[in-house]
């Protein structure tokens, strides 16, 4: 007989009802392994979809960026949209709506078309891991939850890893439309594994009919609050480095509104009878610490996975797919690490074991700082290997950590918060990397450029060699400029090399902060079959 039937006193709340909730855990995980792999793709088709399309670059990230906006602003309110609408029911619908919408992108005939069809899929994708990560709560005994979300976390981790080499693979063998209908099949076969597997328990029924015997009660100001805030937040996080941040009128607004909206909408949720989203659960001190973990490894997860697969495309002679291949080792590391993870976590307490994922972090971020003109291939697979190892011990025990001792009806509400708290950390992660990258760059080229000087030895010999060399492939008068140029382009090379390098080092250091953080603020956790949990 499985732990779940032990909880006396308590309603079953499991999404498994009579089967194997093991089989639950795996069905869940295919339509997030999905959306999040979709993701990773996108990013890497931008200039195949802009040519196609016939936009600049600039104008293609708008794919990305209006994804971006309707994942945020649905995802904070997928918790009370789970409760109102059925918890199953609801997870269907969001993977119809995307499932639909990733066919429609693939059909787009021009930008604004799949603009438009990207915010569709960007809302059926917020909208699928609370109710995911609901139902691995609600099904798993405290203690078995470490395995469960070592399942669910090979979708979610190792999905980012291998989306840029897939992605590559497609886009260069076939054409940009293809990330978009490869999801097709996977979320059919989603939707009819669902109807069949996933149970919709009674109790979850009943909460749902007393919740609306009055009348549906909508929030509608908490709603436009919290889509004026995230929707302008990621706009100021996707747009602020192309904008030049603060310098523009836009990204000034943005944030202006993000942040009033912000102002109000923090009394007004904590004073409203039935909030939109529940932020009384942000100071319960668990699931505020696990929310606050969290943001860190979204931002490092995603921050990783965005700029290492950027540094081997611009500062070395790796294509999308290449790059990709370089990364793959991480994703297989972490595809062998999560399940052990879930075996072992159990035994030991939660916070412990999110200590020693970030200090690996830490210690494999400082270990990227190594990084030299000449990196090899293998240079980057170790490296991507050592950054993720450490992934699992932190993403597990922080959704452990989450959910003990909250009240069973709140598991919807904590998982679109704790979703909320990944994917803002990513966005901020890539959004102060990207910045940090081109103000650091700039700051190291001006350096290297004082010591650049007409009566500089060095410089001098330099120039004379190099002048010799393209004498051989043009005119004397040109090669000197060929020379100079020459010259100008390497320091900026080296320039953005270290940037990168600054960017890794923050990271370690950001990750090392988090190590004494954890372990002086989170209490113990009571993991025993004997926890309370919903069922």
């Amino acid at each position: 007989m499985s732990d779940q039937r032990q909880f006396s006193g308590r309603e079953s709340r499991s999404a498994a009802g009579d089967r194997s909730p093991w089989l639950i855990a795996i069905v869940v995980s295919i339509a997030t392994f999905m959306v999040v792999l979709d993701t990773a793709i996108a990013n890497v088709a931008l200039r195949y979809i802009a040519g196609s399309l016939a936009v600049s670059v600039d104008e293609s990230t708008w794919v990305v960026t209006t994804y971006l906006i309707a994942n945020a602003v649905v995802l904070p309110v997928s918790g009370w949209l789970s409760n109102v609408i059925g918890r199953k029911r609801f997870y269907m619908i969001c993977v119809a709506l995307f499932t639909i919408a990733s066919l429609l992108c693939g059909l787009a005939g021009s930008l604004n078309a799949l603009i438009l069809f990207r915010i569709l899929q960007g809302l059926g994708g917020g909208g699928m891991p609370t109710s995911e990560q609901a139902m691995l709560a609600d099904t798993f005994a405290p203690r078995q939850r470490p395995q469960a979300f070592a399942i669910y976390g090979i979708a979610v981790i190792v999905a980012p890893t291998v989306g840029p080499t897939i992605g590559g693979w497609i886009t260069d063998n076939y054409s940009w439309h293809w990330i978009f209908f490869i999801n097709v099949p996977f979320g059919i076969l989603s939707l009819v594994l669902v109807q069949w597997l996933v149970v919709e328990p009674d109790v979850l029924e009943r909460e749902r009919h007393e919740r609306l015997a009055g009348g549906l009660k909508i929030d509608w100001v908490g709603l436009a609050l919290i889509a004026l805030i995230f929707g302008c937040l990621e706009l100021v996080l996707d747009r602020g480095q192309i904008d030049d941040w603060f310098h523009s009128t836009f990204i000034i607004t943005c944030a202006t509104i993000s942040v009033c909206s912000l102002i109000f909408f923090i009394p007004w949720e904590l004073t409203h009878d039935d909030p939109i989203v529940d932020l009384r659960l942000l100071f319960q001190r668990h699931f505020g610490m696990a929310f606050i973990a969290m943001l860190a490894v979204g931002a490092v997860l995603f921050g990783s996975n965005q700029i290492t697969p950027q540094l081997m495309q611009t500062d070395f002679p790796y294509t999308a797919m290449l790059s990709g291949l370089a990364m793959m080792p991480g994703g297989l590391a972490m595809l062998i690490m999560m399940p052990l993870a879930g075996q072992i976590i159990p035994r030991m307490q939660p916070k412990y074991w999110i200590a020693i994922g970030f200090t690996i972090v830490a210690l494999a971020m400082w270990y990227s700082t190594s990084l030299t003109p000449d990196a090899s291939f293998s240079y980057f697979a170790t490296v991507r290997v050592f950054q993720t190892v450490g992934m699992p011990f932190m993403f597990i025990p922080i959704n452990s950590v989450a959910y003990a001792g909250l009240p069973p009806q709140k598991t919807g509400e904590a998982s679109a918060l704790v979703n909320v708290a990944r994917n803002l950390g990513g966005s901020i992660g890539v959004s102060l990397a990207n910045t940090e990258l081109v103000q650091r760059s700039q700051f190291h080229q001006a350096r290297m450029v004082e010591h650049i000087y007409p009566s500089s030895p060095e410089f001098q010999s330099t120039l004379h060699n190099l002048t010799e060399y393209f004498t051989q492939f043009g005119s004397a008068a040109s090669a000197q400029g060929r020379a100079i140029g020459y010259i100008g382009q390497t320091i900026a090379n080296q320039a953005a090399l270290m940037g990168y390098i600054d960017i890794f080092f923050t990271w370690s250091v950001v990750a090392a902060a988090f190590v004494p953080f954890v372990l002086l603020l989170i209490r113990r956790v009571d993991t025993g079959a004997g926890a309370a949990v919903g069922h």
